[in-house]
């Protein structure tokens, strides 16, 4: 067995989506404990933070840019036993991501309330809404620096560590909501500032852990000195080969808020019992979700290795496998959410209309979710054989032409309400999974590797060998 089959074989899919399912779960976790302990105190509180967390993922977005494309670069560097350029692009994204994190952190501290002034918020929610942006945003820089060192760990394999990472954020982070929400210790009551401030110092505490956790265990000079001594020639070549892949993948992701955001504004104008009801049933199918999430993700770090070390092959296979995988669970776990939905709205509200309809919106996600599975397994097997610019395109023309202008249509217009909006959820996964479906099947991705020339290279020398 060569050394491309050793880097490839330690790397079972199991192995390394089991971590990222939890780590991922605890995320979701960040957000539904934050809903789950606020709705006890104001369901408008829960409608401000749920409709500002949007923002959140935009912002998210803009540094996952970089943090994806350098961890798809990464993985199939390592796949070509190309170590002197993992390490380079790992030092590249780190530094520029500190630099957006801490523009965007303070155009935020200036702006949060003008950004929320475009959404047709009721008073009440808006200023819950400000108040937690404001907060979050301006430390956001934070989270460019966290996500930027997970994703380097993840592409050499090390995904327990922000697992646990997570886990004890997690933890932090219901102790300080416990603190702020409910006044223990004699703390003063804030509410919405209260979880605001416990989930930026649980985040805090989580990156200063990462970072020490990524400089011991990755080869990695993180000094100031090394950073500004490497060739601009270097980091040009690095950035251009990071956001070639990275802008693109995180453009399709962006371009999904953004419209996310325009359907909240949508659903926004039919009362805050709807944009509550979307806020908790949204938080719920991020459940339904979370299996196929983890599976892509652990899919895209094997399938970038594969084919950095040539193997197309294998690539093609493991992908169509994880997806029959994601779909049988995904689809499960729907079924669940569906049964017993109700009940599981029942520990958040008691508001009748939005434990009726919230339950059937579960009902429906039971039809979108194979759909959006083989959206997302396939979507991120794509990424990671750097063919991202396609899923761009896909998600510009049918985000927005079905997505976005559907939920008008039938929210609005034909009065269908949320249901509506979940129709036309279900109709822009589907189209736009049999579209990557067919992308994969062509292999036409095969043709966008970073690392084709190392391989080819290393293949030419064996052979003169």
């Amino acid at each position: 067995m060569n050394d491309a089959q050793n880097t490839t074989r330690q790397f079972g899919l199991f192995t390394l989506v089991w971590p990222i399912f939890i780590e991922s779960l605890l995320r979701i976790l960040f957000g539904n404990v934050d809903t789950f302990m606020l709705s006890s105190y104001s369901d408008n509180a829960v409608a401000g933070v749920g409709a500002s967390s949007q923002y959140v993922s935009v912002i998210i977005l803009f540094f996952q840019v970089v943090s994806s494309g350098s961890a798809i670069i990464i993985s199939q560097y390592l796949g070509a036993k190309n170590n002197k350029k993992a390490s380079e692009v790992a030092i590249v994204s780190i530094a520029f991501n500190t630099v957006l994190g801490l523009l965007i952190s303070f155009l935020l501290f200036l702006f949060a309330g003008k950004i929320l002034g475009i959404m047709n918020f009721q008073k009440e929610i808006y200023d819950h809404a400000r108040e937690y942006l404001t907060i979050i945003g301006t430390f956001s820089f934070i989270t460019s620096i966290s996500i930027t060192a997970s994703d380097i760990l993840r592409s050499h394999g090390f995904v327990k560590y922000p697992m646990y990472v997570n886990m004890a954020a997690n933890v932090l982070n219901i102790i300080g909501n416990s603190i702020f929400i409910y006044g223990l210790f004699g703390a003063p009551v804030l509410g919405v500032k209260g979880v605001a401030i416990s989930t930026v110092s649980s985040q805090l505490i989580g990156l200063i852990v990462i970072m020490v956790i990524l400089i011991r265990k990755i080869d990695i000079d993180l000094s100031i000195k090394n950073i500004v001594s490497l060739p601009l020639n270097t980091v040009k070549e690095v950035l251009a080969q990071v956001l070639k892949i990275g802008g693109p993948a995180a453009g399709e992701s962006l371009s999904y808020n953004i419209s996310q955001i325009v359907i909240t504004a949508i659903v926004g104008t039919m009362g805050a019992y709807a944009l509550t009801t979307k806020v908790y049933v949204f938080n719920l199918m991020l459940f339904i979700m979370l299996s196929s999430l983890s599976i892509g993700q652990g899919t895209q770090i094997i399938v970038s290795r594969l084919i950095g070390a040539g193997k197309m092959d294998d690539a093609y296979k493991t992908s169509l496998r994880s997806l029959r995988i994601a779909i049988i669970i995904s689809l499960s776990v729907a079924v669940l959410f569906a049964i017993f939905g109700r009940f599981i709205l029942d520990l958040f509200t008691d508001d009748l209309n939005i434990l009726a309809t919230g339950s059937l919106l579960l009902i429906i996600a039971v039809l979108i979710e194979p759909g959006r599975a083989c959206n997302i397994i396939l979507g991120s097997s794509l990424k990671g054989a750097g063919d991202a610019k396609y899923i761009l395109i896909l998600g510009l023309v049918f985000m927005w032409s079905i997505a976005v202008s559907m939920s008008y249509v039938l929210g609005v217009k034909l009065h269908l309400g949320l249901v509506g909006v979940w129709i036309s959820f279900g109709i822009d996964e589907w189209i736009r999974g049999i579209f990557m479906f067919h992308r994969w099947k062509s292999r036409a991705w095969e043709k966008f590797s970073v690392t084709k020339k190392d391989v080819e290279a290393s293949t030419l020398v064996q052979l003169l060998d």
